[in-house]
């Protein structure tokens, strides 16, 4: 614990060194990456929610955008979601005119949900709206400790190509 203090205390994160030091040794990593991202989806669930979607909603509207070509059967791996759960997705999205579903030219029965015009656009404009958010959130971090930050959750998810799996 005393090596992780002095390296977060050399990089200034918070607080002073002493204070950072008692904080940093009663609270662990995983609790304060919890609290982080409890903070930072309540933040954008409203955010998503001001434009008529949620956070679901455009996690996979997002991941249509990355991998246009996945069938829904892929889309539920990647997602880490059960089919059930993406189906009802799926169906509100479609519905809403945010994304459409079209066969499989490999597989009749298989289905590949693709991201409209409309779902694009909406997606787009709730991602700036997420970026204010992710600004405010962490509002006095500096450019250089918002890279590492990402750097090392990078890491712990261990793919900087994620698609989307963070449901």
């Amino acid at each position: 614990m005393e090596g992780l203090c002095n390296t977060v205390v050399s990089l200034s994160l918070v607080g002073p060194p002493a204070e950072l030091c008692v904080r940093l040794q009663c609270v662990d990593a995983g609790k304060l990456l919890h609290r982080a991202a409890q903070r930072l989806h309540a933040a954008t669930e409203e955010q998503a929610q001001k434009h008529g979607i949620g956070m679901r909603d455009y996690i996979v509207l997002s991941a249509l955008h990355l991998t246009p070509s996945l069938t829904q059967v892929e889309l539920t791996k990647t997602l880490g979601l059960d089919k059930t759960t993406l189906m009802t997705l799926l169906d509100r999205l479609e519905g809403a005119g945010l994304v459409m579903r079209r066969t499989d030219p490999n597989d009749r029965r298989a289905r590949i949900p693709q991201i409209t015009k409309t779902g694009n656009a909406l997606r787009i404009r709730v991602s700036r709206s997420f970026e204010r958010v992710e600004g405010a959130v962490l509002d006095g971090v500096s450019p250089e400790q918002v890279a590492l930050l990402r750097q090392l959750l990078f890491t712990n998810i261990g793919d900087t190509a994620d698609r989307g799996s963070c449901l």
